[in-house]
């Protein structure tokens, strides 16, 4: 569904530029936020992940463990980069000041968050990466285990154990 709503957003932006076009004077820099070919690639990343959210869906309905494999590949992958972004923000801790005074100078609460403490603002997003890793790990020992249960369906190796009077067999 987000996917949906990102792709539908991007599809009016390509529609009418002029509307989501933002200057480089309200940006605060020298850069413009989207051009038409980041439009086009994001256009392209969200219609192929609508593809493969799909795809899970009616494997998971259908009962095919092999369109599920698409999804829990991006969900391993998101995983990962995410666990980088959290090894980044531990070994270079001053990226995020430096970050915060690259933003726009109407940035909502910017100033607020820069006179935090740089070390207590560091434990709190890593504190709250953590809390989103944690998360997606759940998720993905969900797919995982829905990918094993419709394996073990269609597995015909059930042993059966079949007891009479006085043997079991």
């Amino acid at each position: 569904i987000i996917n949906s709503v990102v792709l539908l957003i991007l599809l009016s932006a390509l529609t009418d530029p002029d509307q989501y076009h933002l200057t480089s004077a309200e940006l605060g820099g020298e850069f413009e936020f989207m051009d038409d070919a980041n439009m086009c690639i994001a256009t392209a990343i969200s219609l192929l992940m609508i593809l493969i959210c799909a795809m899970a869906t009616y494997g998971a309905y259908k009962q095919h463990a092999a369109w599920i494999i698409p999804f829990f590949c991006y969900q391993i992958f998101d995983f990962a980069l995410n666990t980088l972004v959290a090894i980044s923000v531990l070994v270079y801790p001053s990226t995020i000041q430096d970050y915060l005074r690259q933003l726009p100078t109407n940035f909502p609460y910017k100033e607020e968050i820069m006179s935090v403490n740089p070390t207590c603002l560091v434990v709190i997003i890593l504190l709250f990466i953590s809390i989103i890793l944690a998360f997606k790990g759940y998720l993905i020992s969900c797919v995982w285990n829905c990918y094993r249960y419709i394996n073990s369906r269609s597995n015909s190796d059930v042993l059966v154990y079949i007891t009479t009077n006085d043997t079991a067999v």
